[in-house]
């Protein structure tokens, strides 16, 4: 096990009708006045909106407004975000809806006090030496950013979607109620499942030993998200199911299954120029890229992929050969996506994308300092390129 530091500052104020004590939190967190962030018109139909302002307005806090935040956030927004809380004199964030609308929330509370360009965070040319207060009222388990260090920007210019990692960038605090997903359509339900499960295989699949531990939690979330996700889809409103589904995707993502370990990301990265470019659902597409990255991925470490199958999906352990329960393992995996409606391959995923797009996916997939991607495999140019073809018609 590595050396590690693990720090979660955030209140996670967790269930039914939570929404309603968002301006009590604001307040007890030194907030004055507030820009409520939103995404499209979900939190206006569902009356989510109206609770928030009615929740700040009992607190006596000010408010102002802005919606608009889509899937795969862009830059423009939080332009426009900065540029208004400056305006009004803002002095907290609060975002509400899933984790595009948050990202964004964390982009602008990082932007007001910059003197910069609050991109310069996200093309890791600074890091933020302070934000203006943030929390947040999640509608859609998937990504974590409710509890993670992380948020995630694709720029306009280019079309480069990027993530910045900073500990300023954990909420305050984030309320999660679990009949706020009950009206997420099946698609966006499977999609943040993929997303969450994404995020604890990327942390499993590493060579570091002796991490038996942060194994088992992985492996018992993995193990509830299976379980749970067929309720769910069957059965949107069961409150428990939601609720088991909401508070795994919270822990997939706030670094308590990676720490002491290396971990890998590369999904994510090779992921992020699919919804940059095509702008399709982010667990969508790393549901496409998985089976085939796991396939190539194999023969670093066949015993690794092996101990996931059987842990998490129960395949047989054949020890004389542990690529026969690797390979088991991902047509299990791919068959879960496939049950809950995610594709397995980029053809699946969207029709637009050919396999003569795939050069400047590579080109534009971002790399550490020495070229390549990921550690449990470093992935270099013509790895990223064969994981993408790979994917491009994968089939068990």
């Amino acid at each position: 096990m590595l050396n590690f530091q693990f720090h979660t500052p955030t209140e996670f104020v967790f269930g039914r009708g939570t929404e309603n004590l968002a301006g009590e939190l604001v307040k007890k967190y030194g907030g004055t006045k507030v820009l409520i962030h939103y995404g499209g018109g979900s939190a206006l139909r569902t009356g989510l909106y109206d609770k928030t302002v009615k929740s700040l307005e009992a607190a006596g806090l000010k408010h102002v407004a802005l919606g608009g935040a889509r899937p795969n956030p862009v830059d423009t927004l939080v332009y426009e975000g900065i540029e208004l809380a400056r305006r009004e004199g803002v002095d907290f964030i609060l975002g509400v809806g899933g984790g595009s609308a948050i990202d964004s929330s964390k982009a602008i509370a990082a932007g007001v006090p910059y003197e910069g360009d609050f991109w310069d965070f996200f093309a890791e040319k600074a890091s933020p030496a302070k934000t203006i207060r943030l929390g947040c009222i999640v509608t859609l388990p998937a990504t974590g950013t409710e509890g993670s260090d992380s948020a995630v920007i694709t720029r306009s210019d280019g079309m480069l979607k990027r993530g910045m990692n900073s500990r300023f960038n954990r909420p305050l605090f984030s309320i999660m109620n679990p009949e706020l997903t009950f009206t997420l359509p099946p698609w966006q339900t499977a999609s943040g499942i993929a997303d969450m499960m994404a995020h604890i295989m990327e942390r499993y699949f590493t060579n570091t030993r002796h991490v038996d531990v942060t194994d088992r939690l992985g492996e018992a979330l993995l193990t509830s998200i299976v379980n749970q996700a067929g309720i769910v889809m069957r059965e949107p409103e069961n409150y428990d199911a939601r609720a088991e589904i909401m508070w795994a995707g919270t822990l997939a993502h706030n670094n308590l299954c990676g720490v002491g370990r290396e971990t890998d990301f590369s999904v994510h990265k090779l992921e992020h120029e699919l919804s940059a470019k095509w702008d399709v659902t982010h667990g969508a597409g790393l549901a496409a890229l998985y089976p085939a990255w796991m396939q190539y991925q194999m023969p670093q470490n066949p015993m690794r992929l092996a101990q996931f199958a059987a842990r998490v999906f129960g395949a047989e352990m054949n020890f004389e050969d542990p690529t026969v329960t690797a390979w088991d393992g991902i047509r299990r995996l791919a068959a879960f996506y496939t049950s809950i409606g995610m594709p397995v391959n980029l053809r699946e995923l969207d029709a637009r994308i050919g396999k003569s797009d795939i050069p400047e996916l590579v080109a534009k997939v971002r790399r550490k300092k020495d070229g390549t991607v990921g550690s449990f495999r470093p992935l270099a140019e013509a790895d990223l390129k064969n994981v993408f073809e790979l994917a491009f018609d994968w089939k068990p």
